[in-house]
């Protein structure tokens, strides 16, 4: 939960707009593993009632998402900054 909360605070924070979108990714990233892992405390603390497998079963798809999502986010915007960082000045050795 604080390293979701340190990277939604950074990404607010920064100006650079990929910089923000890596940081939101790692906070899907932080809050798709806190999901997980609480669904998971809860199946195995618990008893089964209908009420908790439905919330157990909500907070792992919620999870699973947020987990996807960011992963399929963070890939993204690091190859983002990847071309950025290669069009400011790291050439490739290659002449015109």
């Amino acid at each position: 939960m604080v390293c979701s909360a340190l990277n939604s605070i950074r990404s607010r924070r920064t100006t650079d707009p990929i910089a923000t979108g890596l940081y939101r990714s790692w906070t899907n990233v932080w809050m798709g593993s806190m999901l997980i892992i609480l669904s998971l405390i809860l199946m195995f603390v618990f008893t089964g009632s209908t009420l908790s497998v439905v919330v157990e079963a909500l907070f792992l798809i919620m999870g699973a998402y947020n987990l996807f999502a960011g992963l399929r986010n963070r890939s993204y915007y690091a190859r983002l900054q990847q071309h950025a960082d290669g069009a400011t000045g790291k050439t490739s050795g290659q002449s015109a």
